[in-house]
């Protein structure tokens, strides 16, 4: 019993030696792994190689050698040079004065008037008239620290860098001859021949010349201005990566988004996500989750949930569609016009008017809005649609709109009762932004109800046919119209109406497609299979003589 003890004993001895063993292997593991990250400092002396003169006071100043013309130094592979120095034993550091000059192998050359270097910590600093230059990079400054552990140098009451391509500036300042890295703070300005950059914070390689954005920073040429807190900029080649909701400005348009690049040489910019391209000259804005725009060619492109809007009226216009595309032609002459194309499933809105089609152009030539394809124009309770509509604008208004083919209006007058008039085609003139004339010529069908003028009442339905009607509106409501030429109509009483003259051949309420607010731009509704219009091969028809009559004021 006493030898299993004694056994037992033994084997707990050596589990909790080779238990702290371990241990103490782990934690010398450990701290040989915390000393590779530190640079290693070298022990080395301070060796002096040549001075025409040297002191020494062995009893008030042991310590200290002088030395006095053409001195010469080195510690480890750092030479120096200076006029005169004192050489501190016991701190192992120099004082040197006049044309200092400082090199480490055949890349990097310091200059001074003043350096204190501590041979323990390997820290030179350097003070008045400084200069580091590596390779074909100098940074200028009155005061500078060069770190020898860490290959760095910095400076901290203003400074210049200077390369083949730059000129960087600021208050405060570091740069790394072995990564050709520098990092920038305050006041931070880079000059180009082609622009300037300033910025708060700004990183910056001088192998590849790319400037790295840190902090609120702008980017200012003779034809553009750059906004971005956070990005890169190359430089050279005048490629820039932009992010955090960064802001393009080139002649009046702004391109905004959360991330950008932008290519200075070729003239264009692409934005991805929460896009805004204003136009704050003709006071326009297109927006998206992606946007492109080349300033060379005037061309925009915009898709997903890509939105046009029109602000040039104070009520906003916003016009959707799959893809909104803006062609300029003939840019930068007196000829110059645009083409603004929306496809597909377009749908616009404003507060006083609403629309629907598969596609859209409109042409600043002509000033001409063109739909296609089912388009259907909604104007207070008024309905409009035919096989193709043309809208004609007038600084940024309606001045007129032509429906060509299955031309037919509609006007609610409530759930029931509606004002209808068809044709072959149909002319609607606007004033200050409201309905006042309609013409319509070929096969005309009018369903009217006239209304008494005390409490506008429904008096009855007047039925007619002809070739040719004139309506005049008011307050955005049929007032009265008349036909030109032969013309036949018949007048209901509202208990004596047949069923079948309620509604036209071809009448559809289309309230279920139409736009009710901004957001629902987004949702497109077509229509119903049984209310398809049918294309027609007819031809826009050739305007009579009473088609040509001026609208009426």
């Amino acid at each position: 019993m006493q030898k299993k003890n004694t056994r037992t004993n033994f084997l707990n001895r050596h589990r909790f030696l080779l238990a702290g063993f371990l241990c103490l292997f782990g934690v010398c593991l450990l701290s040989a792994q915390d000393k590779k990250k530190e640079p290693e400092k070298k022990k080395t002396r301070v060796d002096l190689l040549h001075a025409e003169e040297a002191q020494a006071d062995k009893v008030l100043h042991p310590d200290i050698q002088i030395l006095i013309r053409s001195v010469k130094l080195r510690h480890d592979s750092m030479y120096m040079y200076c006029d005169s120095a004192l050489i501190y034993e016991k701190t192992n550091s120099v004082e040197a004065f006049g044309n200092v000059r400082m090199e480490q192998g055949d890349t990097l050359f310091i200059y001074g008037d003043y350096l204190y270097y501590d041979g323990m910590s390997q820290l030179a600093m350097l003070r008045e008239n400084v200069r580091m230059i590596n390779r074909n990079t100098t940074l200028t400054t009155d005061s500078l620290n060069y770190d020898r552990l860490y290959n760095l140098g910095y400076y901290f009451e203003g400074g210049t860098l200077t390369d083949e391509e730059n000129v960087l500036t600021s208050e405060w300042g570091e740069y790394s001859p072995a990564t050709k890295i520098s990092v920038f703070n305050h006041d931070v300005k880079l000059v180009n021949p082609k622009f300037i950059l300033t910025s708060d914070t700004l990183k910056y390689s001088t192998a590849t010349k790319i400037a790295t954005i840190l902090g609120p920073s702008d980017i200012v040429s003779d034809n553009n201005h750059i906004y971005s807190e956070r990005g890169f900029y190359n430089t050279t080649t005048e490629q820039a990566e932009l992010l955090d909701r960064s802001v393009l400005t080139n002649e009046g348009k702004k391109l905004t988004g959360d991330s950008i690049f932008y290519d200075r040489v070729l003239g264009y910019g692409e934005a991805f996500e929460n896009v805004q391209m204003n136009d704050t000259i003709n006071k326009n804005m297109l927006t998206g989750n992606y946007c492109f725009y080349n300033e060379i060619t005037g061309s925009a492109l915009a898709t997903q949930r890509a939105v046009a809007i029109d602000y040039s009226q104070g009520d906003s216009l916003f016009m959707h569609g799959d893809t909104l595309r803006l062609i300029t032609y003939n840019i930068n002459t007196d000829s110059m016009y645009r083409e603004m194309r929306v496809y597909h499933k377009v749908r616009a809105y404003r507060t006083d008017v609403q629309a629907v089609c598969d596609s859209l152009v409109y042409n600043s030539k002509d000033s001409c809005m063109t739909m296609y394809t089912d388009p259907i124009l909604w104007h207070g309770a008024q309905q409009v649609l035919g096989e193709e509509i043309k809208a004609y604008m007038n600084d940024s208004t309606i001045d007129w709109v032509h429906i060509i083919n299955q031309a037919f209006t509609i006007e609610q007058k409530d759930s029931v009762h509606y004002n209808q008039v068809s044709g072959k085609e149909m002319k609607g003139f606007f004033v200050a932004g409201d309905m006042r004339q309609v013409d319509v010529n070929g096969n005309v069908l009018v369903i009217f109800y006239p209304v008494e003028e005390r409490d506008s009442s429904l008096i009855g339905l007047n039925y007619a046919e002809g070739s040719f009607l004139r309506m005049l509106l008011k307050d955005r409501r049929m007032e009265k119209g008349a036909f030109i030429g032969k013309a036949n109509g018949t007048m209901y009483p509202m208990d004596q109406i047949p069923a079948e003259k309620y509604k036209l051949p071809t009448f559809a309420w289309f309230d279920y497609i139409r736009p009710r607010n901004k957001e629902d731009i987004f949702e497109w509704r077509g229509k119903k299979a049984d209310q398809q219009m049918q294309k027609s091969d007819r031809k826009p028809l050739t305007s009579p003589r009473n088609m040509n009559i001026k609208r009426n004021k």
